[in-house]
């Protein structure tokens, strides 16, 4: 069961800078919330397609939340991202179904947004950050994920064509994902340490270490902060300027043009 992507994850340390310097390199930003019972707040950074950019910072020290320890120990960037499952709970029964009984689940949810409306999900995670999580709405997605102009950039992106991974242990994280998602898991290998999953709406790239093509730069990611989402490319309108998109105000994620300009 392919599932589509539902967001990906940025930790920053202070949020309302995040969301001015997106703002400043074409992207349209909605004020998404506070987390109850947390020190977290977010922004969303949506797309045509309905997946998002969730930028996260903290008030206040978290070292319980994974995220919040990442963003301490090695700096801002990509720290995780989610699928999106009709049901979480049925999802997540048929990945234990099919051996995948480390996922932790259905875990509730939720987040005020500055309007005062409340909306809930639930997640299902799994021990190791190669994999993503899974996050399905418990009321109406639209509560989560606003609709209309917001999701018209002036920068021209349109969606994530692309998602790449680093993963410690190909073989072993394509065996976690054959379980997570199912048979008929489109799956291509690229080489003894990559492979690419042409998930609904966007590639998910595997990379491990020992490829012939890793790179110093994810060498290093897994040597510092580990396993997890490292890189991505989005879409852009037709005729609109690839303009570079500058790590420093990306907050360190590596985020290119699909076909166009790079960092």
């Amino acid at each position: 069961m392919a599932l589509p992507l539902d967001h990906i994850v940025i930790a920053v340390q202070d949020l309302d800078a995040a969301v001015a310097d997106y703002r400043a390199l074409g992207f349209q930003v909605a004020i998404g919330g506070r987390h109850p019972g947390r020190t977290s707040h977010n922004a969303l950074v949506v797309f045509a397609d309905g997946a998002y950019l969730e930028i996260i910072a903290w008030t206040a020290p978290a070292p319980e939340e994974r995220w919040y320890r990442t963003l301490r120990d090695h700096g801002e960037g990509l720290v995780d991202f989610a699928l999106l499952p009709q049901s979480t709970a049925q999802a997540l029964a048929e990945a234990r179904g099919r051996g995948l009984d480390t996922l932790v689940g259905p875990v509730d949810g939720g987040r005020v947004r500055p309007d005062g409306a409340q909306l809930l999900w639930q997640t299902a995670r799994h021990a190791t950050p190669d994999l993503p999580f899974l996050c399905g709405d418990v009321t109406p997605r639209a509560l989560r994920v606003p609709e209309g102009s917001v999701r018209e950039h002036p920068n021209g992106a349109l969606g994530v064509a692309s998602l790449t991974v680093a993963v410690h242990d190909l073989d072993a994280s394509l065996d976690r994902y054959r379980a997570l998602l199912g048979p008929g898991l489109p799956l291509q290998r690229l080489d003894d340490q990559g492979a690419r999953l042409a998930l609904p709406g966007f590639d998910l790239l595997l990379q491990g270490a020992q490829a012939l093509a890793a790179s110093d730069a994810l060498r290093q990611r897994l040597a510092t902060r580990g396993e997890g989402p490292c890189a991505l490319t989005l879409r852009q309108r037709p005729g609109a300027p690839a303009q570079p998109l500058d790590l420093a105000a990306s907050h360190g994620v590596d985020m290119r043009w699909h076909g166009g300009n790079t960092l």
